[in-house]
C-alpha cells in the first residue's frame, strides 16, 4: 500500500528543518476527490496492516509505538478505531493519557508512558502521550507547579524537554521500538463544526466537555507550541507526520498508508525453525495421520 497516496512524503516534517504549521492545509485530500474513491485503498491497507502484525507478533523481535496528538475533535479515536480494525487484539494495546494522577506526579514526566511501552512483537498506540508535557503544560505553565520540579527555568525547560524526549526516543529505537508519530491537523472552522455536532446530536452529547470550548480559546498558543515541538523533535529515527484531518476518510487512509510503509521497511520475517523442530513436526504429523 506504499503508493496509495501522495501524502507520506509530503506530510513528514523534515528532520533538522523548520516548518510552519500554517503552511499545511487541514482540508487537503491529495489525489482523492471523495470518500468512495479512497475506501477500496483503505480496506487494502487495513488488510496489509493485519498481515504485517501477524509477522511482527510471531517474530517477537521488534515493537511498534504509534503516537497520536491533535487538537480536540480532530478524530484520534475514530482513526484508531478504523485503521486498527483488522488487528488481532492480542498483539495491540491502546493507552489514552489523561491528567496525571498523584502517583504519576510523584515520578518524572516520562515514567507513566515508559511503563506503558509495547512489548516485543506488539503494536502500542498512545492516544496523547509524553508530548503533552511540551504542549498543554506549555500553554498552561501553572501545571508545572504540580510536577514538584526542584527548579524551573522557563527559558530552558522546553529546550531541555525536547532534548530529553529525543534522547528517550533514540533509546527506544536503539532497543527495537519503531516509533511513528502522527499529528491530526484539524482546522479551527472544522473543530467548531464538530463541537456543534456534539452538542446538537443526542448520541454525541457524551463526547462534549466544557473544557473543549475553554481550550479552544488557546488555539493560537497551541498551534505555536505544536510547531515548536515538530521543529525540535522530528528526527530521522522518529519523524513527525502532519496529517490533514478535516476529512476523516482521508485522515484514516493516510495514517494506514504511512503505518504500512514504515512496517514494510522493517526486517520482518516469520521465525525459521531448526532441524530438531522439523523432526518433531514430522513425528507429530505421523501420529496425527495414524489416528483413526
Amino acid at each position: 500500500m506504499t503508493d496509495t497516496t501522495a501524502s507520506s512524503h509530503h506530510t513528514i516534517v523534515p528532520p533538522g528543518k523548520k516548518i510552519d504549521l500554517k503552511d499545511y492545509d487541514p482540508a487537503d485530500t491529495g489525489k482523492f476527490e471523495n470518500k468512495e474513491s479512497a475506501q477500496v485503498k483503505l480496506a487494502a491497507g487495513i488488510q496489509q496492516l493485519a498481515e504485517y502484525q501477524n509477522i511482527l507478533y510471531a517474530q517477537n523481535k521488534f515493537s511498534v509505538l504509534i503516537i497520536f496528538q491533535a487538537m480536540d475533535a480532530a478524530g484520534k479515536d475514530s482513526t484508531i478505531k478504523h485503521v486498527m480494525s483488522g488487528i488481532n487484539p492480542q498483539g495491540c494495546q491502546v493507552y489514552s493519557f489523561k491528567n496525571p494522577s498523584s502517583e504519576e506526579l510523584d515520578h518524572d514526566y516520562l515514567w507513566r508512558t515508559h511503563k506503558a511501552m509495547p512489548e516485543r512483537g506488539r503494536i502500542g498506540i498512545f492516544n496523547r502521550s509524553y508530548y503533552e508535557e511540551a504542549l498543554i503544560v506549555r500553554v498552561h505553565p501553572e501545571l508545572l507547579a504540580a510536577q514538584k520540579l526542584h527548579a524551573i527555568d522557563f527559558k530552558q525547560i522546553w529546550p531541555q524537554r525536547f532534548q530529553e524526549i529525543n534522547d528517550f526516543e533514540r533509546y527506544l529505537t536503539n532497543n527495537g521500538t519503531v516509533i511513528i508519530k502522527f499529528f491530526l491537523h484539524v482546522s479551527r472552522k472544522e473543530q467548531k463544526r464538530r463541537f456543534l455536532e456534539r452538542i446538537t446530536e443526542p448520541e454525541k452529547n457524551w463526547k462534549f466537555s466544557d473544557r473543549d470550548v475553554e481550550e479552544r480559546a488557546y488555539w493560537d498558543d497551541y498551534q505555536a507550541a505544536y510547531t515548536d515541538v515538530f521543529n525540535h523533535t522530528s528526527t530521522k529515527a522518529a519523524p513527525w507526520y502532519i496529517i490533514p484531518a478535516d476529512r476523516k476518510w482521508f485522515t484514516r487512509l493516510t495514517v494506514a498508508d504511512i503505518i504500512c510503509s514504515r512496517l514494510a521497511q522493517m526486517d520482518l520475517a516469520y521465525p525459521q525453525i531448526g532441524e530438531e523442530q522439523r523432526a518433531q513436526l514430522a513425528v507429530a504429523k505421523k501420529m496425527l495421520e495414524g489416528e483413526e
